[in-house]
């Protein structure tokens, strides 16, 4: 019986490398190929066509195949820039990352969340986090309600993506790993809830941008985009629906499947809650890490109370508010006698480097993002999608074209800047619903945050929760597909009734 068993595993493990022998083969075929039909047709830098796809396609494809995606946006980019630049790509790719690198949004990024990893270590070292998990098992007796608190905790923190997965995160972890429930679980929960409610919810990072654009796009009266924008809340099927779907696959009534269903098994069997690789991305400090004999959960609530009342006082900005967080902690901990100012600073340091994988990944994210812009993929994709523009199917076409596109990109509110001044104006010349097609590209963008593995709410979910990225990527993608599949299907209905 034993050897019919190797024999078997033997003959699976040869099919399994035959299957992927021959995929490289075919892989490699077709980029010749494209090579090739390139170099012959020689299109312009300024009118790649349908080539502008190509890197994007590409990049989806390479990641899916090898896991590997640092090295797929790093080719990917060198792809876009040999189709602008020519011989002087690969200097001109750099430039890029360069640009990136020294941009305000990458600085924000890079502060904004190397500020929260040190928040976390310092909570985590005050013994907030272990304790917090102490008070919270009382209430918490299953896995199921492990979850529902995660949902729920993604409803209270709606002010910002990064704010919410960067807090949940962590804060969760350590519960849903006693309950031996997979990080790559906790990471969709916490990744639906990050982006979700912010668009339904008007005081937030997302309506306020969205608000402002919806004004400089002369849709909105001077001092009115909010107004507008909450005319499109109950439009933004995605956010409810994914949202929803969340919800009952926590309850069970939606099974798990595929990617996920694997790693939940794996989890409960062996207890290894993360899959291998996590340990490059995750934020949390090291387990054996000194805590007080006698831990107090407000050395978490506290701090956390603050950085969202923070956050919110200072117009929604993020960053001041994790500075505020800092000094305000700083003073409490100490005051405490939890840790002396050295040991403060170490922690701080720690929290940093904690996320350098997540700053490396974000920067050649964001660096291949502005190299399919400059290649023109936004633009390309609107002109030829307005030609088949009809006033009932314009919020499904918007949605799924889209959503496509933010599959593969992840611009999120990049998308918003280069449609909504397309979109607003042929929405009304056509005589199809201004509100339900601008809610059609905001899902869009929450379906990109949410799903696409260059997004950088999911990167920072994968480092919040201490997941691989590419595993929270396919675990989390079938799940999402369903959400995007209903939205999908209530954007064709509404396109006819409303």
């Amino acid at each position: 019986m034993t050897t019919e068993v190797n024999t078997l595993t033997e003959a699976q493990s040869l099919q399994k490398r035959n299957a992927r022998w021959y995929g490289n083969i075919i892989f490699v075929a077709v980029m010749v190929f494209l090579a090739i039909s390139f170099m012959v047709s020689n299109p312009s830098p300024d009118n790649l066509g349908w080539y502008t796809l190509v890197p994007s396609v590409f990049v989806i494809t390479f990641i899916f195949w090898t896991k590997e995606i640092i090295l797929a946006y790093i080719l990917g980019g060198l792809m876009g820039h040999y189709m602008v630049n020519r011989g002087d790509f690969f200097m001109s790719y750099w430039d890029t990352v360069y640009d990136t690198v020294m941009s305000d949004n990458y600085v924000w990024l890079v502060l904004v969340c190397g500020l929260m990893g040190s928040l976390m270590v310092l909570i985590e070292r005050s013994g907030g986090a272990m304790a917090f998990s102490r008070w919270i098992a009382k209430y918490i007796k299953t896995r199921k309600s492990a979850l529902v608190w995660t949902w729920v905790l993604g409803w209270l923190i709606f002010t910002d993506d990064y704010l919410n997965c960067l807090a949940i995160g962590p804060s969760m972890s350590h519960i849903t790993d006693d309950k031996k429930i997979s990080r790559e679980m906790l990471s969709y929960i916490v990744d639906t809830m990050a982006a979700a409610p912010c668009v339904l919810i008007p005081i937030s990072t997302w309506g306020a941008f969205i608000a402002g654009l919806l004004e400089l796009n002369n849709f909105a009266p001077p001092g009115e985009g909010m107004k507008y924008f909450i005319r499109t809340i109950p439009y933004s099927f995605y956010a409810w629906i994914t949202i929803g779907v969340a919800l009952l696959v926590i309850l069970g009534i939606i099974p798990i499947f595929g990617p996920m269903k694997k790693a939940e098994i794996r989890a409960r069997e062996t207890g290894q809650v993360a899959p291998p690789g996590s340990e490059k991305i995750a934020m949390q400090s090291d387990e054996n890490m000194e805590i007080p004999e006698n831990p107090k959960a407000m050395n978490l609530f506290v701090p956390m109370i603050v950085l969202v009342v923070a956050t919110v006082y200072f117009d929604i900005d993020l960053f001041i508010g994790s500075i505020v967080t800092l000094l305000f902690t700083f003073f409490f901990f100490i005051g405490q006698r939890l840790m002396g100012i050295s040991e403060f600073i170490e922690c701080c340091v720690i929290g940093f480097k904690n996320m350098m994988f997540l700053f490396v990944l974000v920067a050649l994210s964001f660096s291949f993002t502005a190299t399919i812009t400059e290649m023109g993929f936004a633009d390309y994709i609107v002109d030829n999608t307005k030609d088949i523009m009809l006033p009932s199917l314009m919020p499904f076409i918007l949605f799924v074209v889209f959503g496509i596109t933010e599959f593969m990109t992840g611009t999120n509110w990049d998308l918003y800047m280069i449609t909504l001044p397309a979109v607003i104006p042929l929405s009304q010349a056509i005589g199809a619903d201004p509100y339900l097609c601008i809610a059609a590209i905001i899902s869009a963008g929450v379906w990109g945050s949410h799903i696409c593995v260059a997004s950088d709410a999911t990167i920072c979910t994968s480092a919040a929760c201490g997941c691989d990225n590419y595993e929270h990527f396919v675990t989390q993608m079938p799940l999402g597909l369903i959400a995007a599949i209903l939205t999908a299907i209530a954007y064709l209905i509404a396109g006819f009734i409303i």
